[in-house]
């Protein structure tokens, strides 16, 4: 399965679209131009193909670009497609679909997430993320599990602590804190974890509670990254056992908005969410 298209990638080919549509060219003739391969363009402006900053410039140049500001804005982006990232070191460890959310996650200005089963990852606890890590993943020895929990608490501390950080709104169906997973001491973590995290300023946590019934997101759980720049490229993510799925599409966007606004409306409010947290905390002592 091809690799999903980093933000940054997926910015700098709708700008470069956009610029081509303007000067009324055809992605094909563009790359006949530049003597491409036919859909070099296409993929591009798709962000499924990287750019150099040559090549950039070559494309600027085609489309008779003569503004500074966006010049350097663009070639910035293809530069900064390639800079090291705080992940590398793990690259042996994660897989693809892995690494194409991290990507994601990273560039995200907020993320709405409904949980079924789970705490979401980016409020996990390390014992709890080291459990769930070796339940789903039984073939991974030891030193590979550590790994995963140690990327599982930069990929926290990177969107939950930077200077503009992720604005997370998560609702958990109450069966996640009902369901075991470790000892005793692993859930009075987890849940003063998520105490923790519901008194950040960028953190909204509900709970979806059992008597709400049948419910907008009984088909599972999702997760919705926005992006700052432009709403078009906002995607969801549904995870699966042996793949991803990627949502880029109007009206898919338009659908999940719609359930998470159901979910939402259906959840317990800020404060009794809080509430059956502390008191499911509690129940373990």
């Amino acid at each position: 399965m091809a690799a999903v298209p980093t933000m940054r990638r997926r910015m700098l080919g709708a700008e470069l679209r956009k610029i081509r549509e303007r000067c009324g060219l055809k992605a094909e003739d563009a790359a006949a131009e530049l003597s491409w391969h036919p859909s070099k363009i296409s993929r591009i402006e798709t962000g499924r193909s990287g750019l150099r900053v040559h090549e950039v410039g070559a494309l600027l140049d085609l489309y008779k670009v003569r503004d500074e500001e966006t010049r350097t804005g663009l070639e910035a982006l293809a530069r900064e497609g390639k800079r090291r990232v705080w992940w590398q070191p793990y690259n042996d460890v994660l897989t693809p679909r892995y690494l194409d959310y991290i990507n994601f996650e990273a560039e995200a200005s907020a993320a709405r997430s409904f949980e079924t089963t789970l705490v979401p990852g980016l409020l996990q606890t390390p014992d709890y993320a080291r459990t769930v890590i070796r339940s789903l993943k039984p073939e991974r020895k030891a030193d590979e599990v550590n790994a995963l929990v140690e990327v599982r608490l930069a990929r926290q501390n990177a969107a939950l602590n930077r200077e503009d950080p992720l604005q997370l709104w998560a609702i958990l169906d109450e069966s996640v804190l009902h369901r075991p997973v470790g000892g005793v001491a692993t859930a009075v973590r987890q849940f003063k974890r998520l105490l923790d995290a519901a008194e950040l300023p960028n953190v909204t946590l509900q709970i979806l509670p059992f008597g709400a019934g049948a419910h907008a997101g009984m088909l599972g759980p999702f997760v919705i990254l926005e992006f700052p720049v432009q709403a078009d490229l906002d995607v969801v993510y549904s995870e699966g056992l042996a793949s991803s799925v990627y949502l880029e599409r109007d009206a898919d966007r338009t659908a999940y908005g719609r359930t998470f606004d159901r979910l939402r409306a259906a959840a317990l409010d800020v404060e009794p969410s809080r509430d059956m947290i502390a008191r499911r905390m509690r129940e373990q002592t």
